[in-house]
């Protein structure tokens, strides 16, 4: 097994190759604006993951799917090229689904931003049930503040008749 700092190295690697391929060699017309947002590699770096995704209705996207499929083998082929390992991993393309949880996390925010503002509204007239503050301290009536002045009025006299 590699270690994982390699095998980052490699996976940051092909990111960079598969990017570049797409963009200046492959002559599909099915392909998209493609983008490579990730890209794992195994432990024995026999298997590399290539995370991508691309704008576009469905149709364009399996489109780009089919284009970037038939052209596996010529970025395998590339990314043996670039790398200079022994062994070539093969590679494994995967629609990455981060804009559809993006989306979602959008949604709830906007719930949430919705019902924030129904409970605004809400708070506008409403006033406590109770005190304002039910949590204050009764004051006893037992601590006499004369005497802790008169003690701080005292060490002032003592510090006066010093000098």
């Amino acid at each position: 097994m590699a270690d994982q700092a390699r095998a980052r190295k490699i996976a940051d690697r092909i990111k960079v190759v598969t990017a570049e391929y797409l963009e200046h060699r492959v002559k599909d017309e099915r392909l998209g604006f493609v983008t490579i947002t990730d890209v794992r590699v195994t432990g024995d770096l026999q298997h590399a993951t290539i995370f991508y995704t691309t704008y576009g209705s469905d149709a364009e996207r399996e489109g780009t799917a089919a284009a970037i499929e038939s052209s596996r083998g010529k970025i395998r082929s590339a990314v043996g090229r670039a790398l200079g390992i022994r062994l070539t991993p093969t590679v494994e393309f995967v629609p990455d689904a981060l804009p559809e949880g993006a989306s979602h996390l959008e949604d709830v925010l906007k719930v949430t931003r919705e019902r924030d503002e129904e409970l605004a509204k809400a708070r506008e007239g409403a006033s406590y049930a109770g005190e304002a503050d039910p949590y204050k301290k009764p004051v006893d009536e037992d601590d006499d503040l004369g005497q802790v002045g008169d003690e701080d009025e005292s060490d002032d006299d003592d510090e006066l008749d010093a000098r």
